[in-house]
């Protein structure tokens, strides 16, 4: 419904010499004038905040950085939590002759500190009143995390910035979850 509106002091020429003042613009923006407005219940494109952070985790410093700038974050969003560790596939030291010992430790290892990151992560949640899901997996941690805030459908992703030179000219992560592009990367120093 389209209403047309005196010209005051301060208003503007709208399409076809329409003269609408603010107030009526923001009415008609908000759906008060007719037409526009969402029915209750219906589908809305984006929400005033991020509705599930996805964080990734580890033992580094920086990690645990990330961990709680991310859980204050969920905290103050009123947000889900995602917690993910992801540990590397085993590389070639494994096809040798100790090889199948050594990946019984790397298993080993990867079960411990993924129980020591849950049970932190839980103790966390329930600290700070908000909802952690922990969740481990193992191969690529870029392949990984992509493929688990696909799953989540997280609105934002956490990451510890990067302590290893190498990344500065291979590319670590956080630079790698960048050029994605699907998500808003939070890089935590």
């Amino acid at each position: 419904m389209i209403r047309r509106a005196l010209q005051l002091p301060g208003e503007r020429a709208g399409w076809l010499g329409w003269r609408w003042s603010l107030g009526q613009l923001i009415a008609l923006d908000c759906g008060v004038m007719g037409g526009g407005a969402a029915e209750p219940g219906a589908f809305e494109l984006g929400t005033d905040g991020p509705s599930v952070i996805l964080v990734g985790v580890d033992d580094s410093t920086t990690s645990s950085r990330a961990g709680w700038y991310a859980a204050g974050l969920a905290r103050r969003q009123r947000a889900r939590l995602v917690a993910v560790f992801v540990s590397p596939i085993a590389s070639f030291g494994s096809a040798g002759p100790a090889g199948a010992s050594l990946a019984v430790a790397r298993d080993d290892a990867f079960r411990t500190s993924a129980q020591d990151m849950e049970r932190r992560a839980i103790q966390i949640g329930a600290e700070l009143g908000i909802s952690i899901t922990f969740v481990a997996a193992r191969g690529d941690p870029f392949t990984e995390i992509k493929r688990i805030a696909d799953e989540v459908r997280a609105d934002a992703i956490v990451v510890g910035a990067s302590a290893h030179a190498g990344h500065r000219f291979v590319g670590s992560l956080a630079v790698r979850l960048v050029r994605a592009g699907k998500w808003p990367v939070t890089v935590v120093p």
